[in-house]
């Protein structure tokens, strides 16, 4: 398994980073679950059926319309 940073803006616009390890190179999507799973944990279940097929990353849409979270960038760590 690799190891990747997920960096991101926070609710408060401070850059944060999330350790994921994965195989390949996380989506941004996938990024975004790992987020929301941290960030609000009740809420990892939410359904985003509202979002499905109308969105790319209905999870990232989610964070970034409803709490300002934004993924600035996902890079393999060293």
């Amino acid at each position: 398994m690799k190891e990747w940073d997920i960096i991101f803006a926070d609710q408060k616009g401070e850059l944060t980073t999330l350790h994921l390890s994965a195989e390949q190179r996380p989506s941004e999507e996938e990024a975004a679950r790992a987020i929301r799973s941290v960030l609000f944990p009740v809420m990892d279940e939410l359904d985003l059926n509202d979002f499905q097929d109308r969105s790319v990353s209905p999870t990232a849409r989610w964070l970034k319309e409803n709490s300002g979270v934004t993924i600035s960038e996902i890079v393999e760590r060293p």
